[in-house]
């Protein structure tokens, strides 16, 4: 598959006016934290890390309006990437996921702590950096740029496979280190340290722009605070919780195939989840050169051209657990 053979996926749902929300309740524009005065962790449920994924925007919309009784702990709603957001355009829905730099790869203390740097999303990551910090529990919701089954990517960690077991929704787990490309906001600070207790998932819910995936958000968020016991089921918005679904399966990532340049393409039409029986197997080209297999049973994990571009990854490997 090359970029001319790209799928066009229709937009199913409506983007919500966020508008509204831009003032926010504790200094920081689009974000919001409830305090219940009862002890319990302060959990953090963050949508639109990039300004196409709208499921999550959703998602957190239907929670702010639903005025969620919380019953221990604390909870923060946000919108991160709102000047992407902003940028969305149906005729282009690919551009607007991020402004100057990808939201999801500056969470590292040297990329935050640089002041060098600079960019839309950085000031942005920058802005929300102390509340983040504050958090014990964060949900951070995605969606794909191809259609494909619902991932819960829970990091390198023991401690995030654990959770993501504990969680039960998607049925797909991959735990990877990450990018790269930059350092995501679920690997930021204890978030990707193994013996911190805070934890972190992030769930690609579907394709962007599809029906289900708002679903797919909702139930995840719904299952993450009942979880986390900031809240009791009948507090829940009706119609959040989907029935219980298949057993889950875990991937872990070994690798990942970073482009080189833009001359990369693919061998087939792949989505995700292709599991290739043999070692060596050619999934694609890159500068020229195949790439294949490393190892039997090998998983294909979110392949995508849509950002093509030198030192992008173009797919990640992985290996089913028991």
């Amino acid at each position: 598959m090359n970029m001319a053979e790209r799928e066009v996926y229709p937009i199913e749902v409506e983007f919500p006016d966020i508008s509204a929300y831009a003032e926010g309740n504790a200094g920081l524009p689009y974000a919001y934290t409830f305090d219940s005065s009862v002890p319990g962790p302060h959990v953090m449920i963050n949508a639109l890390t990039h300004g196409n994924e709208v499921c999550g925007a959703i998602a957190v919309c239907g929670l702010l309006d639903a005025g969620l009784r919380l019953r221990r702990g604390k909870l923060t709603l946000a919108f991160a990437n709102v000047d992407a957001y902003a940028r969305f355009d149906p005729a282009n829905p690919d551009a607007s996921r991020f402004v100057d730099q990808d939201f999801n790869r500056v969470w590292s203390e040297a990329a935050l702590d640089d002041a060098s740097r600079d960019s839309s999303e950085l000031r942005r990551a920058r802005a929300m950096r102390p509340l983040v910090d504050s958090v014990d529990w964060l949900l951070d919701l995605h969606s794909m740029h191809e259609r494909s089954a619902p991932l819960n990517v829970c990091g390198p960690h023991d401690k995030g496979i654990a959770l993501a077991r504990r969680l039960g929704v998607p049925a797909w787990i991959v735990s990877d280190a990450g990018h790269p490309e930059g350092r995501r906001m679920r690997d930021y600070g204890g978030f990707g340290e193994a013996g911190s207790p805070k934890e972190a998932l992030l769930v690609e819910c579907g394709q962007h722009w599809e029906a289900q995936a708002v679903a797919v958000a909702r139930d995840c968020s719904a299952r993450f605070l009942l979880l986390a016991g900031v809240i009791d089921e009948q507090d829940l918005p009706a119609g959040w919780l989907a029935a219980p679904g298949a057993p889950v399966k875990v991937v872990r990532v070994t690798e990942p195939v970073v482009a080189r340049s833009m001359d990369f393409r693919f061998a087939g039409p792949y989505t995700g989840l292709e599991t290739f029986p043999e070692q060596g197997s050619v999934i694609g080209w890159n500068a020229g050169e195949p790439v294949t297999t490393p190892y039997p049973n090998c998983v294909l994990v979110m392949p995508s051209l849509r950002q093509l571009r030198a030192g992008v990854t173009v797919v990640r490997f992985g290996q089913l657990l028991p």
